[in-house]
């Protein structure tokens, strides 16, 4: 395919710093990563420490997401007024205040707020390490590379976070989890003043849409919110249904108004464009899927197998190495086959190890090695799909309008994320209920049983004995049995975003187009 804009990519056109801003972003962008999963492991430790009422408890938890989802669509168009670089700049000072707060907290209260400020910086920071890395990689094959780096590296601190976390709070304690980031801020913040170029939109004019930005915080908040609430109290529940009319109401207005600005706050036009919604649905669909699989998997090591959170930790490895390792090899593919051919090949992989749980549970017991190989399978699958996706909706985007497509690109992730938890979790937590057996308990100690597979752990405990032993086996096989089937309906997940890729993606799109 001809590209004009090719005839004047010469070497003199390449920033000589590309590769020290890439290191400085994905230094970046691995500790917010790791930021989402770490407090897994911290989370005990600090409830025994500060002792949260059991509300404090759920806003130390979903706080971070709902703040960092309801700001991401703000902060990439202020990237594009203000300057991505001093965004991020100010992202990493907001983010390192955040975790002073935390590292001196006493209260309940001061950890929520201290999360809520962590969320706040990590939008500042995450479309800006896009947008930047975009206009340095002016090189469409140089850019795919840099994209496939920017995915391994979000993909495996997610996985390395519990890891990372058990390891610190074993030793320091839960505070050590929060000062992690001061040091690591600081490198970033000094090698980021010196080497990182400032970029804007030259299309970013005129005035400030406030009515526009209430409007996307609204929406996203109520929209994180109703999915988290919704998993959390069940269908039954007014409160998280009220939460998504809410959503849809502030979000159906926002899209209007955008298609109706000369100067949008989010480019919702992209979206008219069959690679970039198909590249967002091959992002959102397996992350609904590789969101909740992973909240399960660790809830079944702790609890159905009773390792510790680090060794918990450690067994979920084989999915973030087999994860980096396939999106290093992404980029190679995408220049030898069609891009339909990748990322479908890469998502019906995905697939296939979500569904290998359930398919051994048809003939034997589950053991860790199933899970082991189901783990590094998936990750195989989700290095290639993201790694392409990513490279995919990046390029269609035209550079001015790339801080839309990294809002568009990171709310997949992070509301595929929570919607999973919320709708398989749910699933799984119905089908475990039903598994269990009739308990010879008091109605106490059976409700505390019914409600969660931890709380199954924790009355087993207090019981101690044969009856806690024989309690804790009948959790475990009933949480075994019902995970099984929600890996099933995440893997239809990822068929449905590989049969929406090859019916959608034009089969003459190239991955090495610049735009």
């Amino acid at each position: 395919m001809h590209n004009p804009e090719r005839n004047f990519m010469h070497p003199a056109a390449l920033d000589p710093r590309r590769w020290i801003v890439l290191a400085i972003l994905s230094g970046s962008l691995l500790l917010i990563s790791m930021d989402t999963t770490i407090l897994n492991v911290a989370f005990p430790s600090l409830v025994g420490d500060l002792q949260p009422s059991a509300v404090q408890q759920l806003w130390i938890i979903d706080v971070y997401a709902l703040a960092l989802s309801g700001l991401l669509v703000t902060a990439g168009a202020l990237g594009d007024r203000w300057g991505r670089k001093r965004l991020l700049m100010a992202g990493f000072g907001i983010f390192s205040l955040a975790s002073l707060i935390a590292v001196f907290a006493t209260e309940g209260w001061h950890v929520i707020a201290a999360r809520a400020l962590l969320g706040v910086g990590g939008a500042a920071i995450m479309p800006s390490t896009l947008s930047i890395l975009r206009s340095v990689f002016t090189d469409a094959k140089e850019r795919a590379f840099a994209l496939a780096v920017w995915a391994a590296v979000f993909g495996g601190g997610m996985a390395f976070g519990p890891v990372v976390g058990g390891l610190l709070v074993q030793d320091h304690g839960w505070h050590s989890a929060f000062l992690l980031n001061l040091p690591v801020a600081a490198l970033i913040v000094a090698a980021g003043l010196r080497y990182l170029p400032e970029s804007r939109s030259a299309h970013s004019t005129g005035a400030w849409d406030w009515w526009g930005v209430g409007q996307s915080i609204v929406g996203m908040l109520a929209l994180a919110g109703g999915i988290k609430q919704l998993g959390k109290s069940g269908v039954a529940d007014p409160l998280p249904w009220a939460l998504l009319v809410l959503a849809a109401v502030a979000l159906t207005v926002f899209v209007r108004r955008q298609l109706h600005r000369d100067n949008p706050l989010l480019q919702v036009r992209l979206f008219a464009k069959p690679a970039f919604s198909v590249a967002a649905t091959a992002i959102f669909l397996p992350m609904v899927g590789m969101g909740a699989i992973l909240f399960l998997v660790t809830q079944w090591f702790q609890y159905g197998q009773g390792y510790t959170p680090l060794e918990a930790g450690l067994r979920l490895l084989p999915a973030p190495l087999a994860l980096i390792c396939a999106s290093m090899v992404a980029p190679t593919l995408m220049q030898r086959f069609a891009i339909r051919h990748v990322l479908g090949a890469g998502l019906v992989v995905l697939a296939v190890g979500m569904a290998l749980p359930w398919t051994f549970q048809q003939f034997t017991d589950l053991g860790y090695p199933a899970f082991a190989a189901a783990l590094t399978i998936m990750g195989l699958g989700a290095g290639i799909a993201t790694t392409v996706a990513s490279v995919t909706l990046i390029s269609a985007a035209p550079a001015d309008e790339v801080s839309s497509a990294a809002a568009i690109e990171e709310t997949c992730y992070e509301l595929g994320s929570a919607m999973g938890v919320a709708i398989l979790g749910s699933t799984a937590a119905a089908l475990y209920r039903g598994n269990l057996p009739a308990l010879d308990l008091d109605g106490p100690s059976t409700a505390a049983v019914r409600d969660s597979v931890g709380e199954a752990a924790h009355t087993a405990e207090r019981l101690g004995g044969t009856v806690g032993q024989a309690l804790l086996d009948a959790a475990s096989q009933a949480y075994t049995l019902a995970i099984t089937p929600a890996f099933l309906m995440a893997g239809g997940l990822a068929i449905a975003a590989a049969a929406t890729t090859w019916a959608l993606i034009p089969r003459d799109l190239q991955p090495t187009e610049n735009h």
